[in-house]
């Protein structure tokens, strides 16, 4: 529970990786840099987001399996993969080799639920088996059990002169298992991801409940919910943090601009789902030191994935996550690893 005098355990960054449609390869190349940045700064992990049919990382698991080969230290997570466009076996599949690359570093975090714009992509996503597809818990569980080593097949042994059948999904990554997250922003999420003995994601949205509409209050009900369900796994919050210590007067300009113009939505529940959204902290690393030790949420975790802000150039994400790192971070207990 960090307070003032209680270290920050756990320093991580999320990002979207955005990229031009018109030269995908540029984009993708500085989220790879970006990581690396992250790694050279001593942050202790670094997570993508997961964006379908948009101009994001559309496949987080292929990018990390590149980031394998350019990092040694920092952990590697997804936050989050949507489970109802990915087929759990295969992956399993995936994440067993982007794990056995990484030397046991890579913390999948995924969630349910129906994909977005549901109907406008069921044709493609699924054109025959649309109506009978599971987007509960339920599939998230047989990701579980199939990365856990349980059997994938009835059939195992050789076959013809050279094939040799496994009956579990290969590479096994024996630790994999333990390092799986739920993405939740509800009550019923925290409990469930609690009871399945999964660490927990919290992020800068969350499910109205309760009555209230103070995000803070929200999020740290739920996370103690997940404890309360018999979660003793990790827990992890993602707000948006934008230090402007060594900002340039342009860069904070941007800043204040994109803060202000998400700014209308705090505090009202959105959508037929009341969704909440967390205020974007951007200003001096003393000011939002103080902001995050006022947060509720904050008070109930021990480490944080800080999410970048969309749509921000290469060298303003280097000016953040330098002064995250080296000014914001300390002044929380945390220090990067010896």
């Amino acid at each position: 529970m960090p307070a003032p005098g209680t270290p920050l355990e756990h320093l991580g960054f999320l990002t979207i990786g955005t990229f031009d449609p018109a030269d995908p390869a540029a984009g993708h190349e500085a989220t790879l840099r970006v990581v690396e940045l992250g790694e050279r700064l001593g942050f202790d992990s670094a997570w993508l987001r997961h964006r379908h049919l948009q101009y994001g990382i559309s496949s987080p698991v292929a990018v990390l399996a590149a980031l394998t080969q350019r990092t040694s230290r920092i952990a590697l997570g997804t936050a989050v993969t949507p489970l109802a466009w990915e087929n759990p076996l295969r992956l399993a599949e995936d994440l067993a080799t982007v794990d056995v690359l990484s030397g046991g570093r890579l913390n999948p975090g995924v969630s349910v639920g129906p994909p977005m714009h549901w109907d406008d992509v069921r044709a493609s996503l699924y054109p025959d088996t649309a109506d009978a597809e599971d987007f509960t818990y339920g599939r998230v569980e047989r990701l579980l059990r199939l990365v856990a080593g349980e059997p994938a097949s009835t059939f195992s042994g050789r076959e013809g002169v050279v094939e040799e059948w496994s009956e579990r999904v290969q590479p096994h990554s024996p630790g994999l298992r333990s390092r799986l997250w739920y993405g939740g922003g509800s009550t019923r999420s925290a409990q469930w991801a609690g009871q399945a003995g999964m660490h927990l994601l919290t992020s800068s949205v969350v499910r109205a409940e309760g009555g209230s509409t103070d995000f803070a209050q929200v999020q740290a009900a739920q996370i103690r919910a997940y404890r309360e369900a018999g979660g003793t796994g990790r827990v992890s919050q993602g707000l948006v943090v934008i230090p402007t210590d060594t900002a340039t007067a342009g860069q904070r300009e941007r800043y204040a601009a994109y803060a202000a113009a998400r700014a209308p939505r705090v505090g009202v529940p959105q959508g037929p789902a009341r969704m909440l959204f967390a205020a974007d902290l951007v200003g001096p690393s003393e000011r939002i030191v103080e902001a995050l030790y006022a947060d509720a949420g904050f008070r109930e975790v021990s480490e944080v994935v800080f999410a970048l802000p969309f749509s921000f150039a290469e060298e303003d994400y280097t000016q953040i996550l330098t002064d995250t790192a080296g000014r914001l971070a300390p002044l929380l207990g945390w220090s990067p690893p010896v």
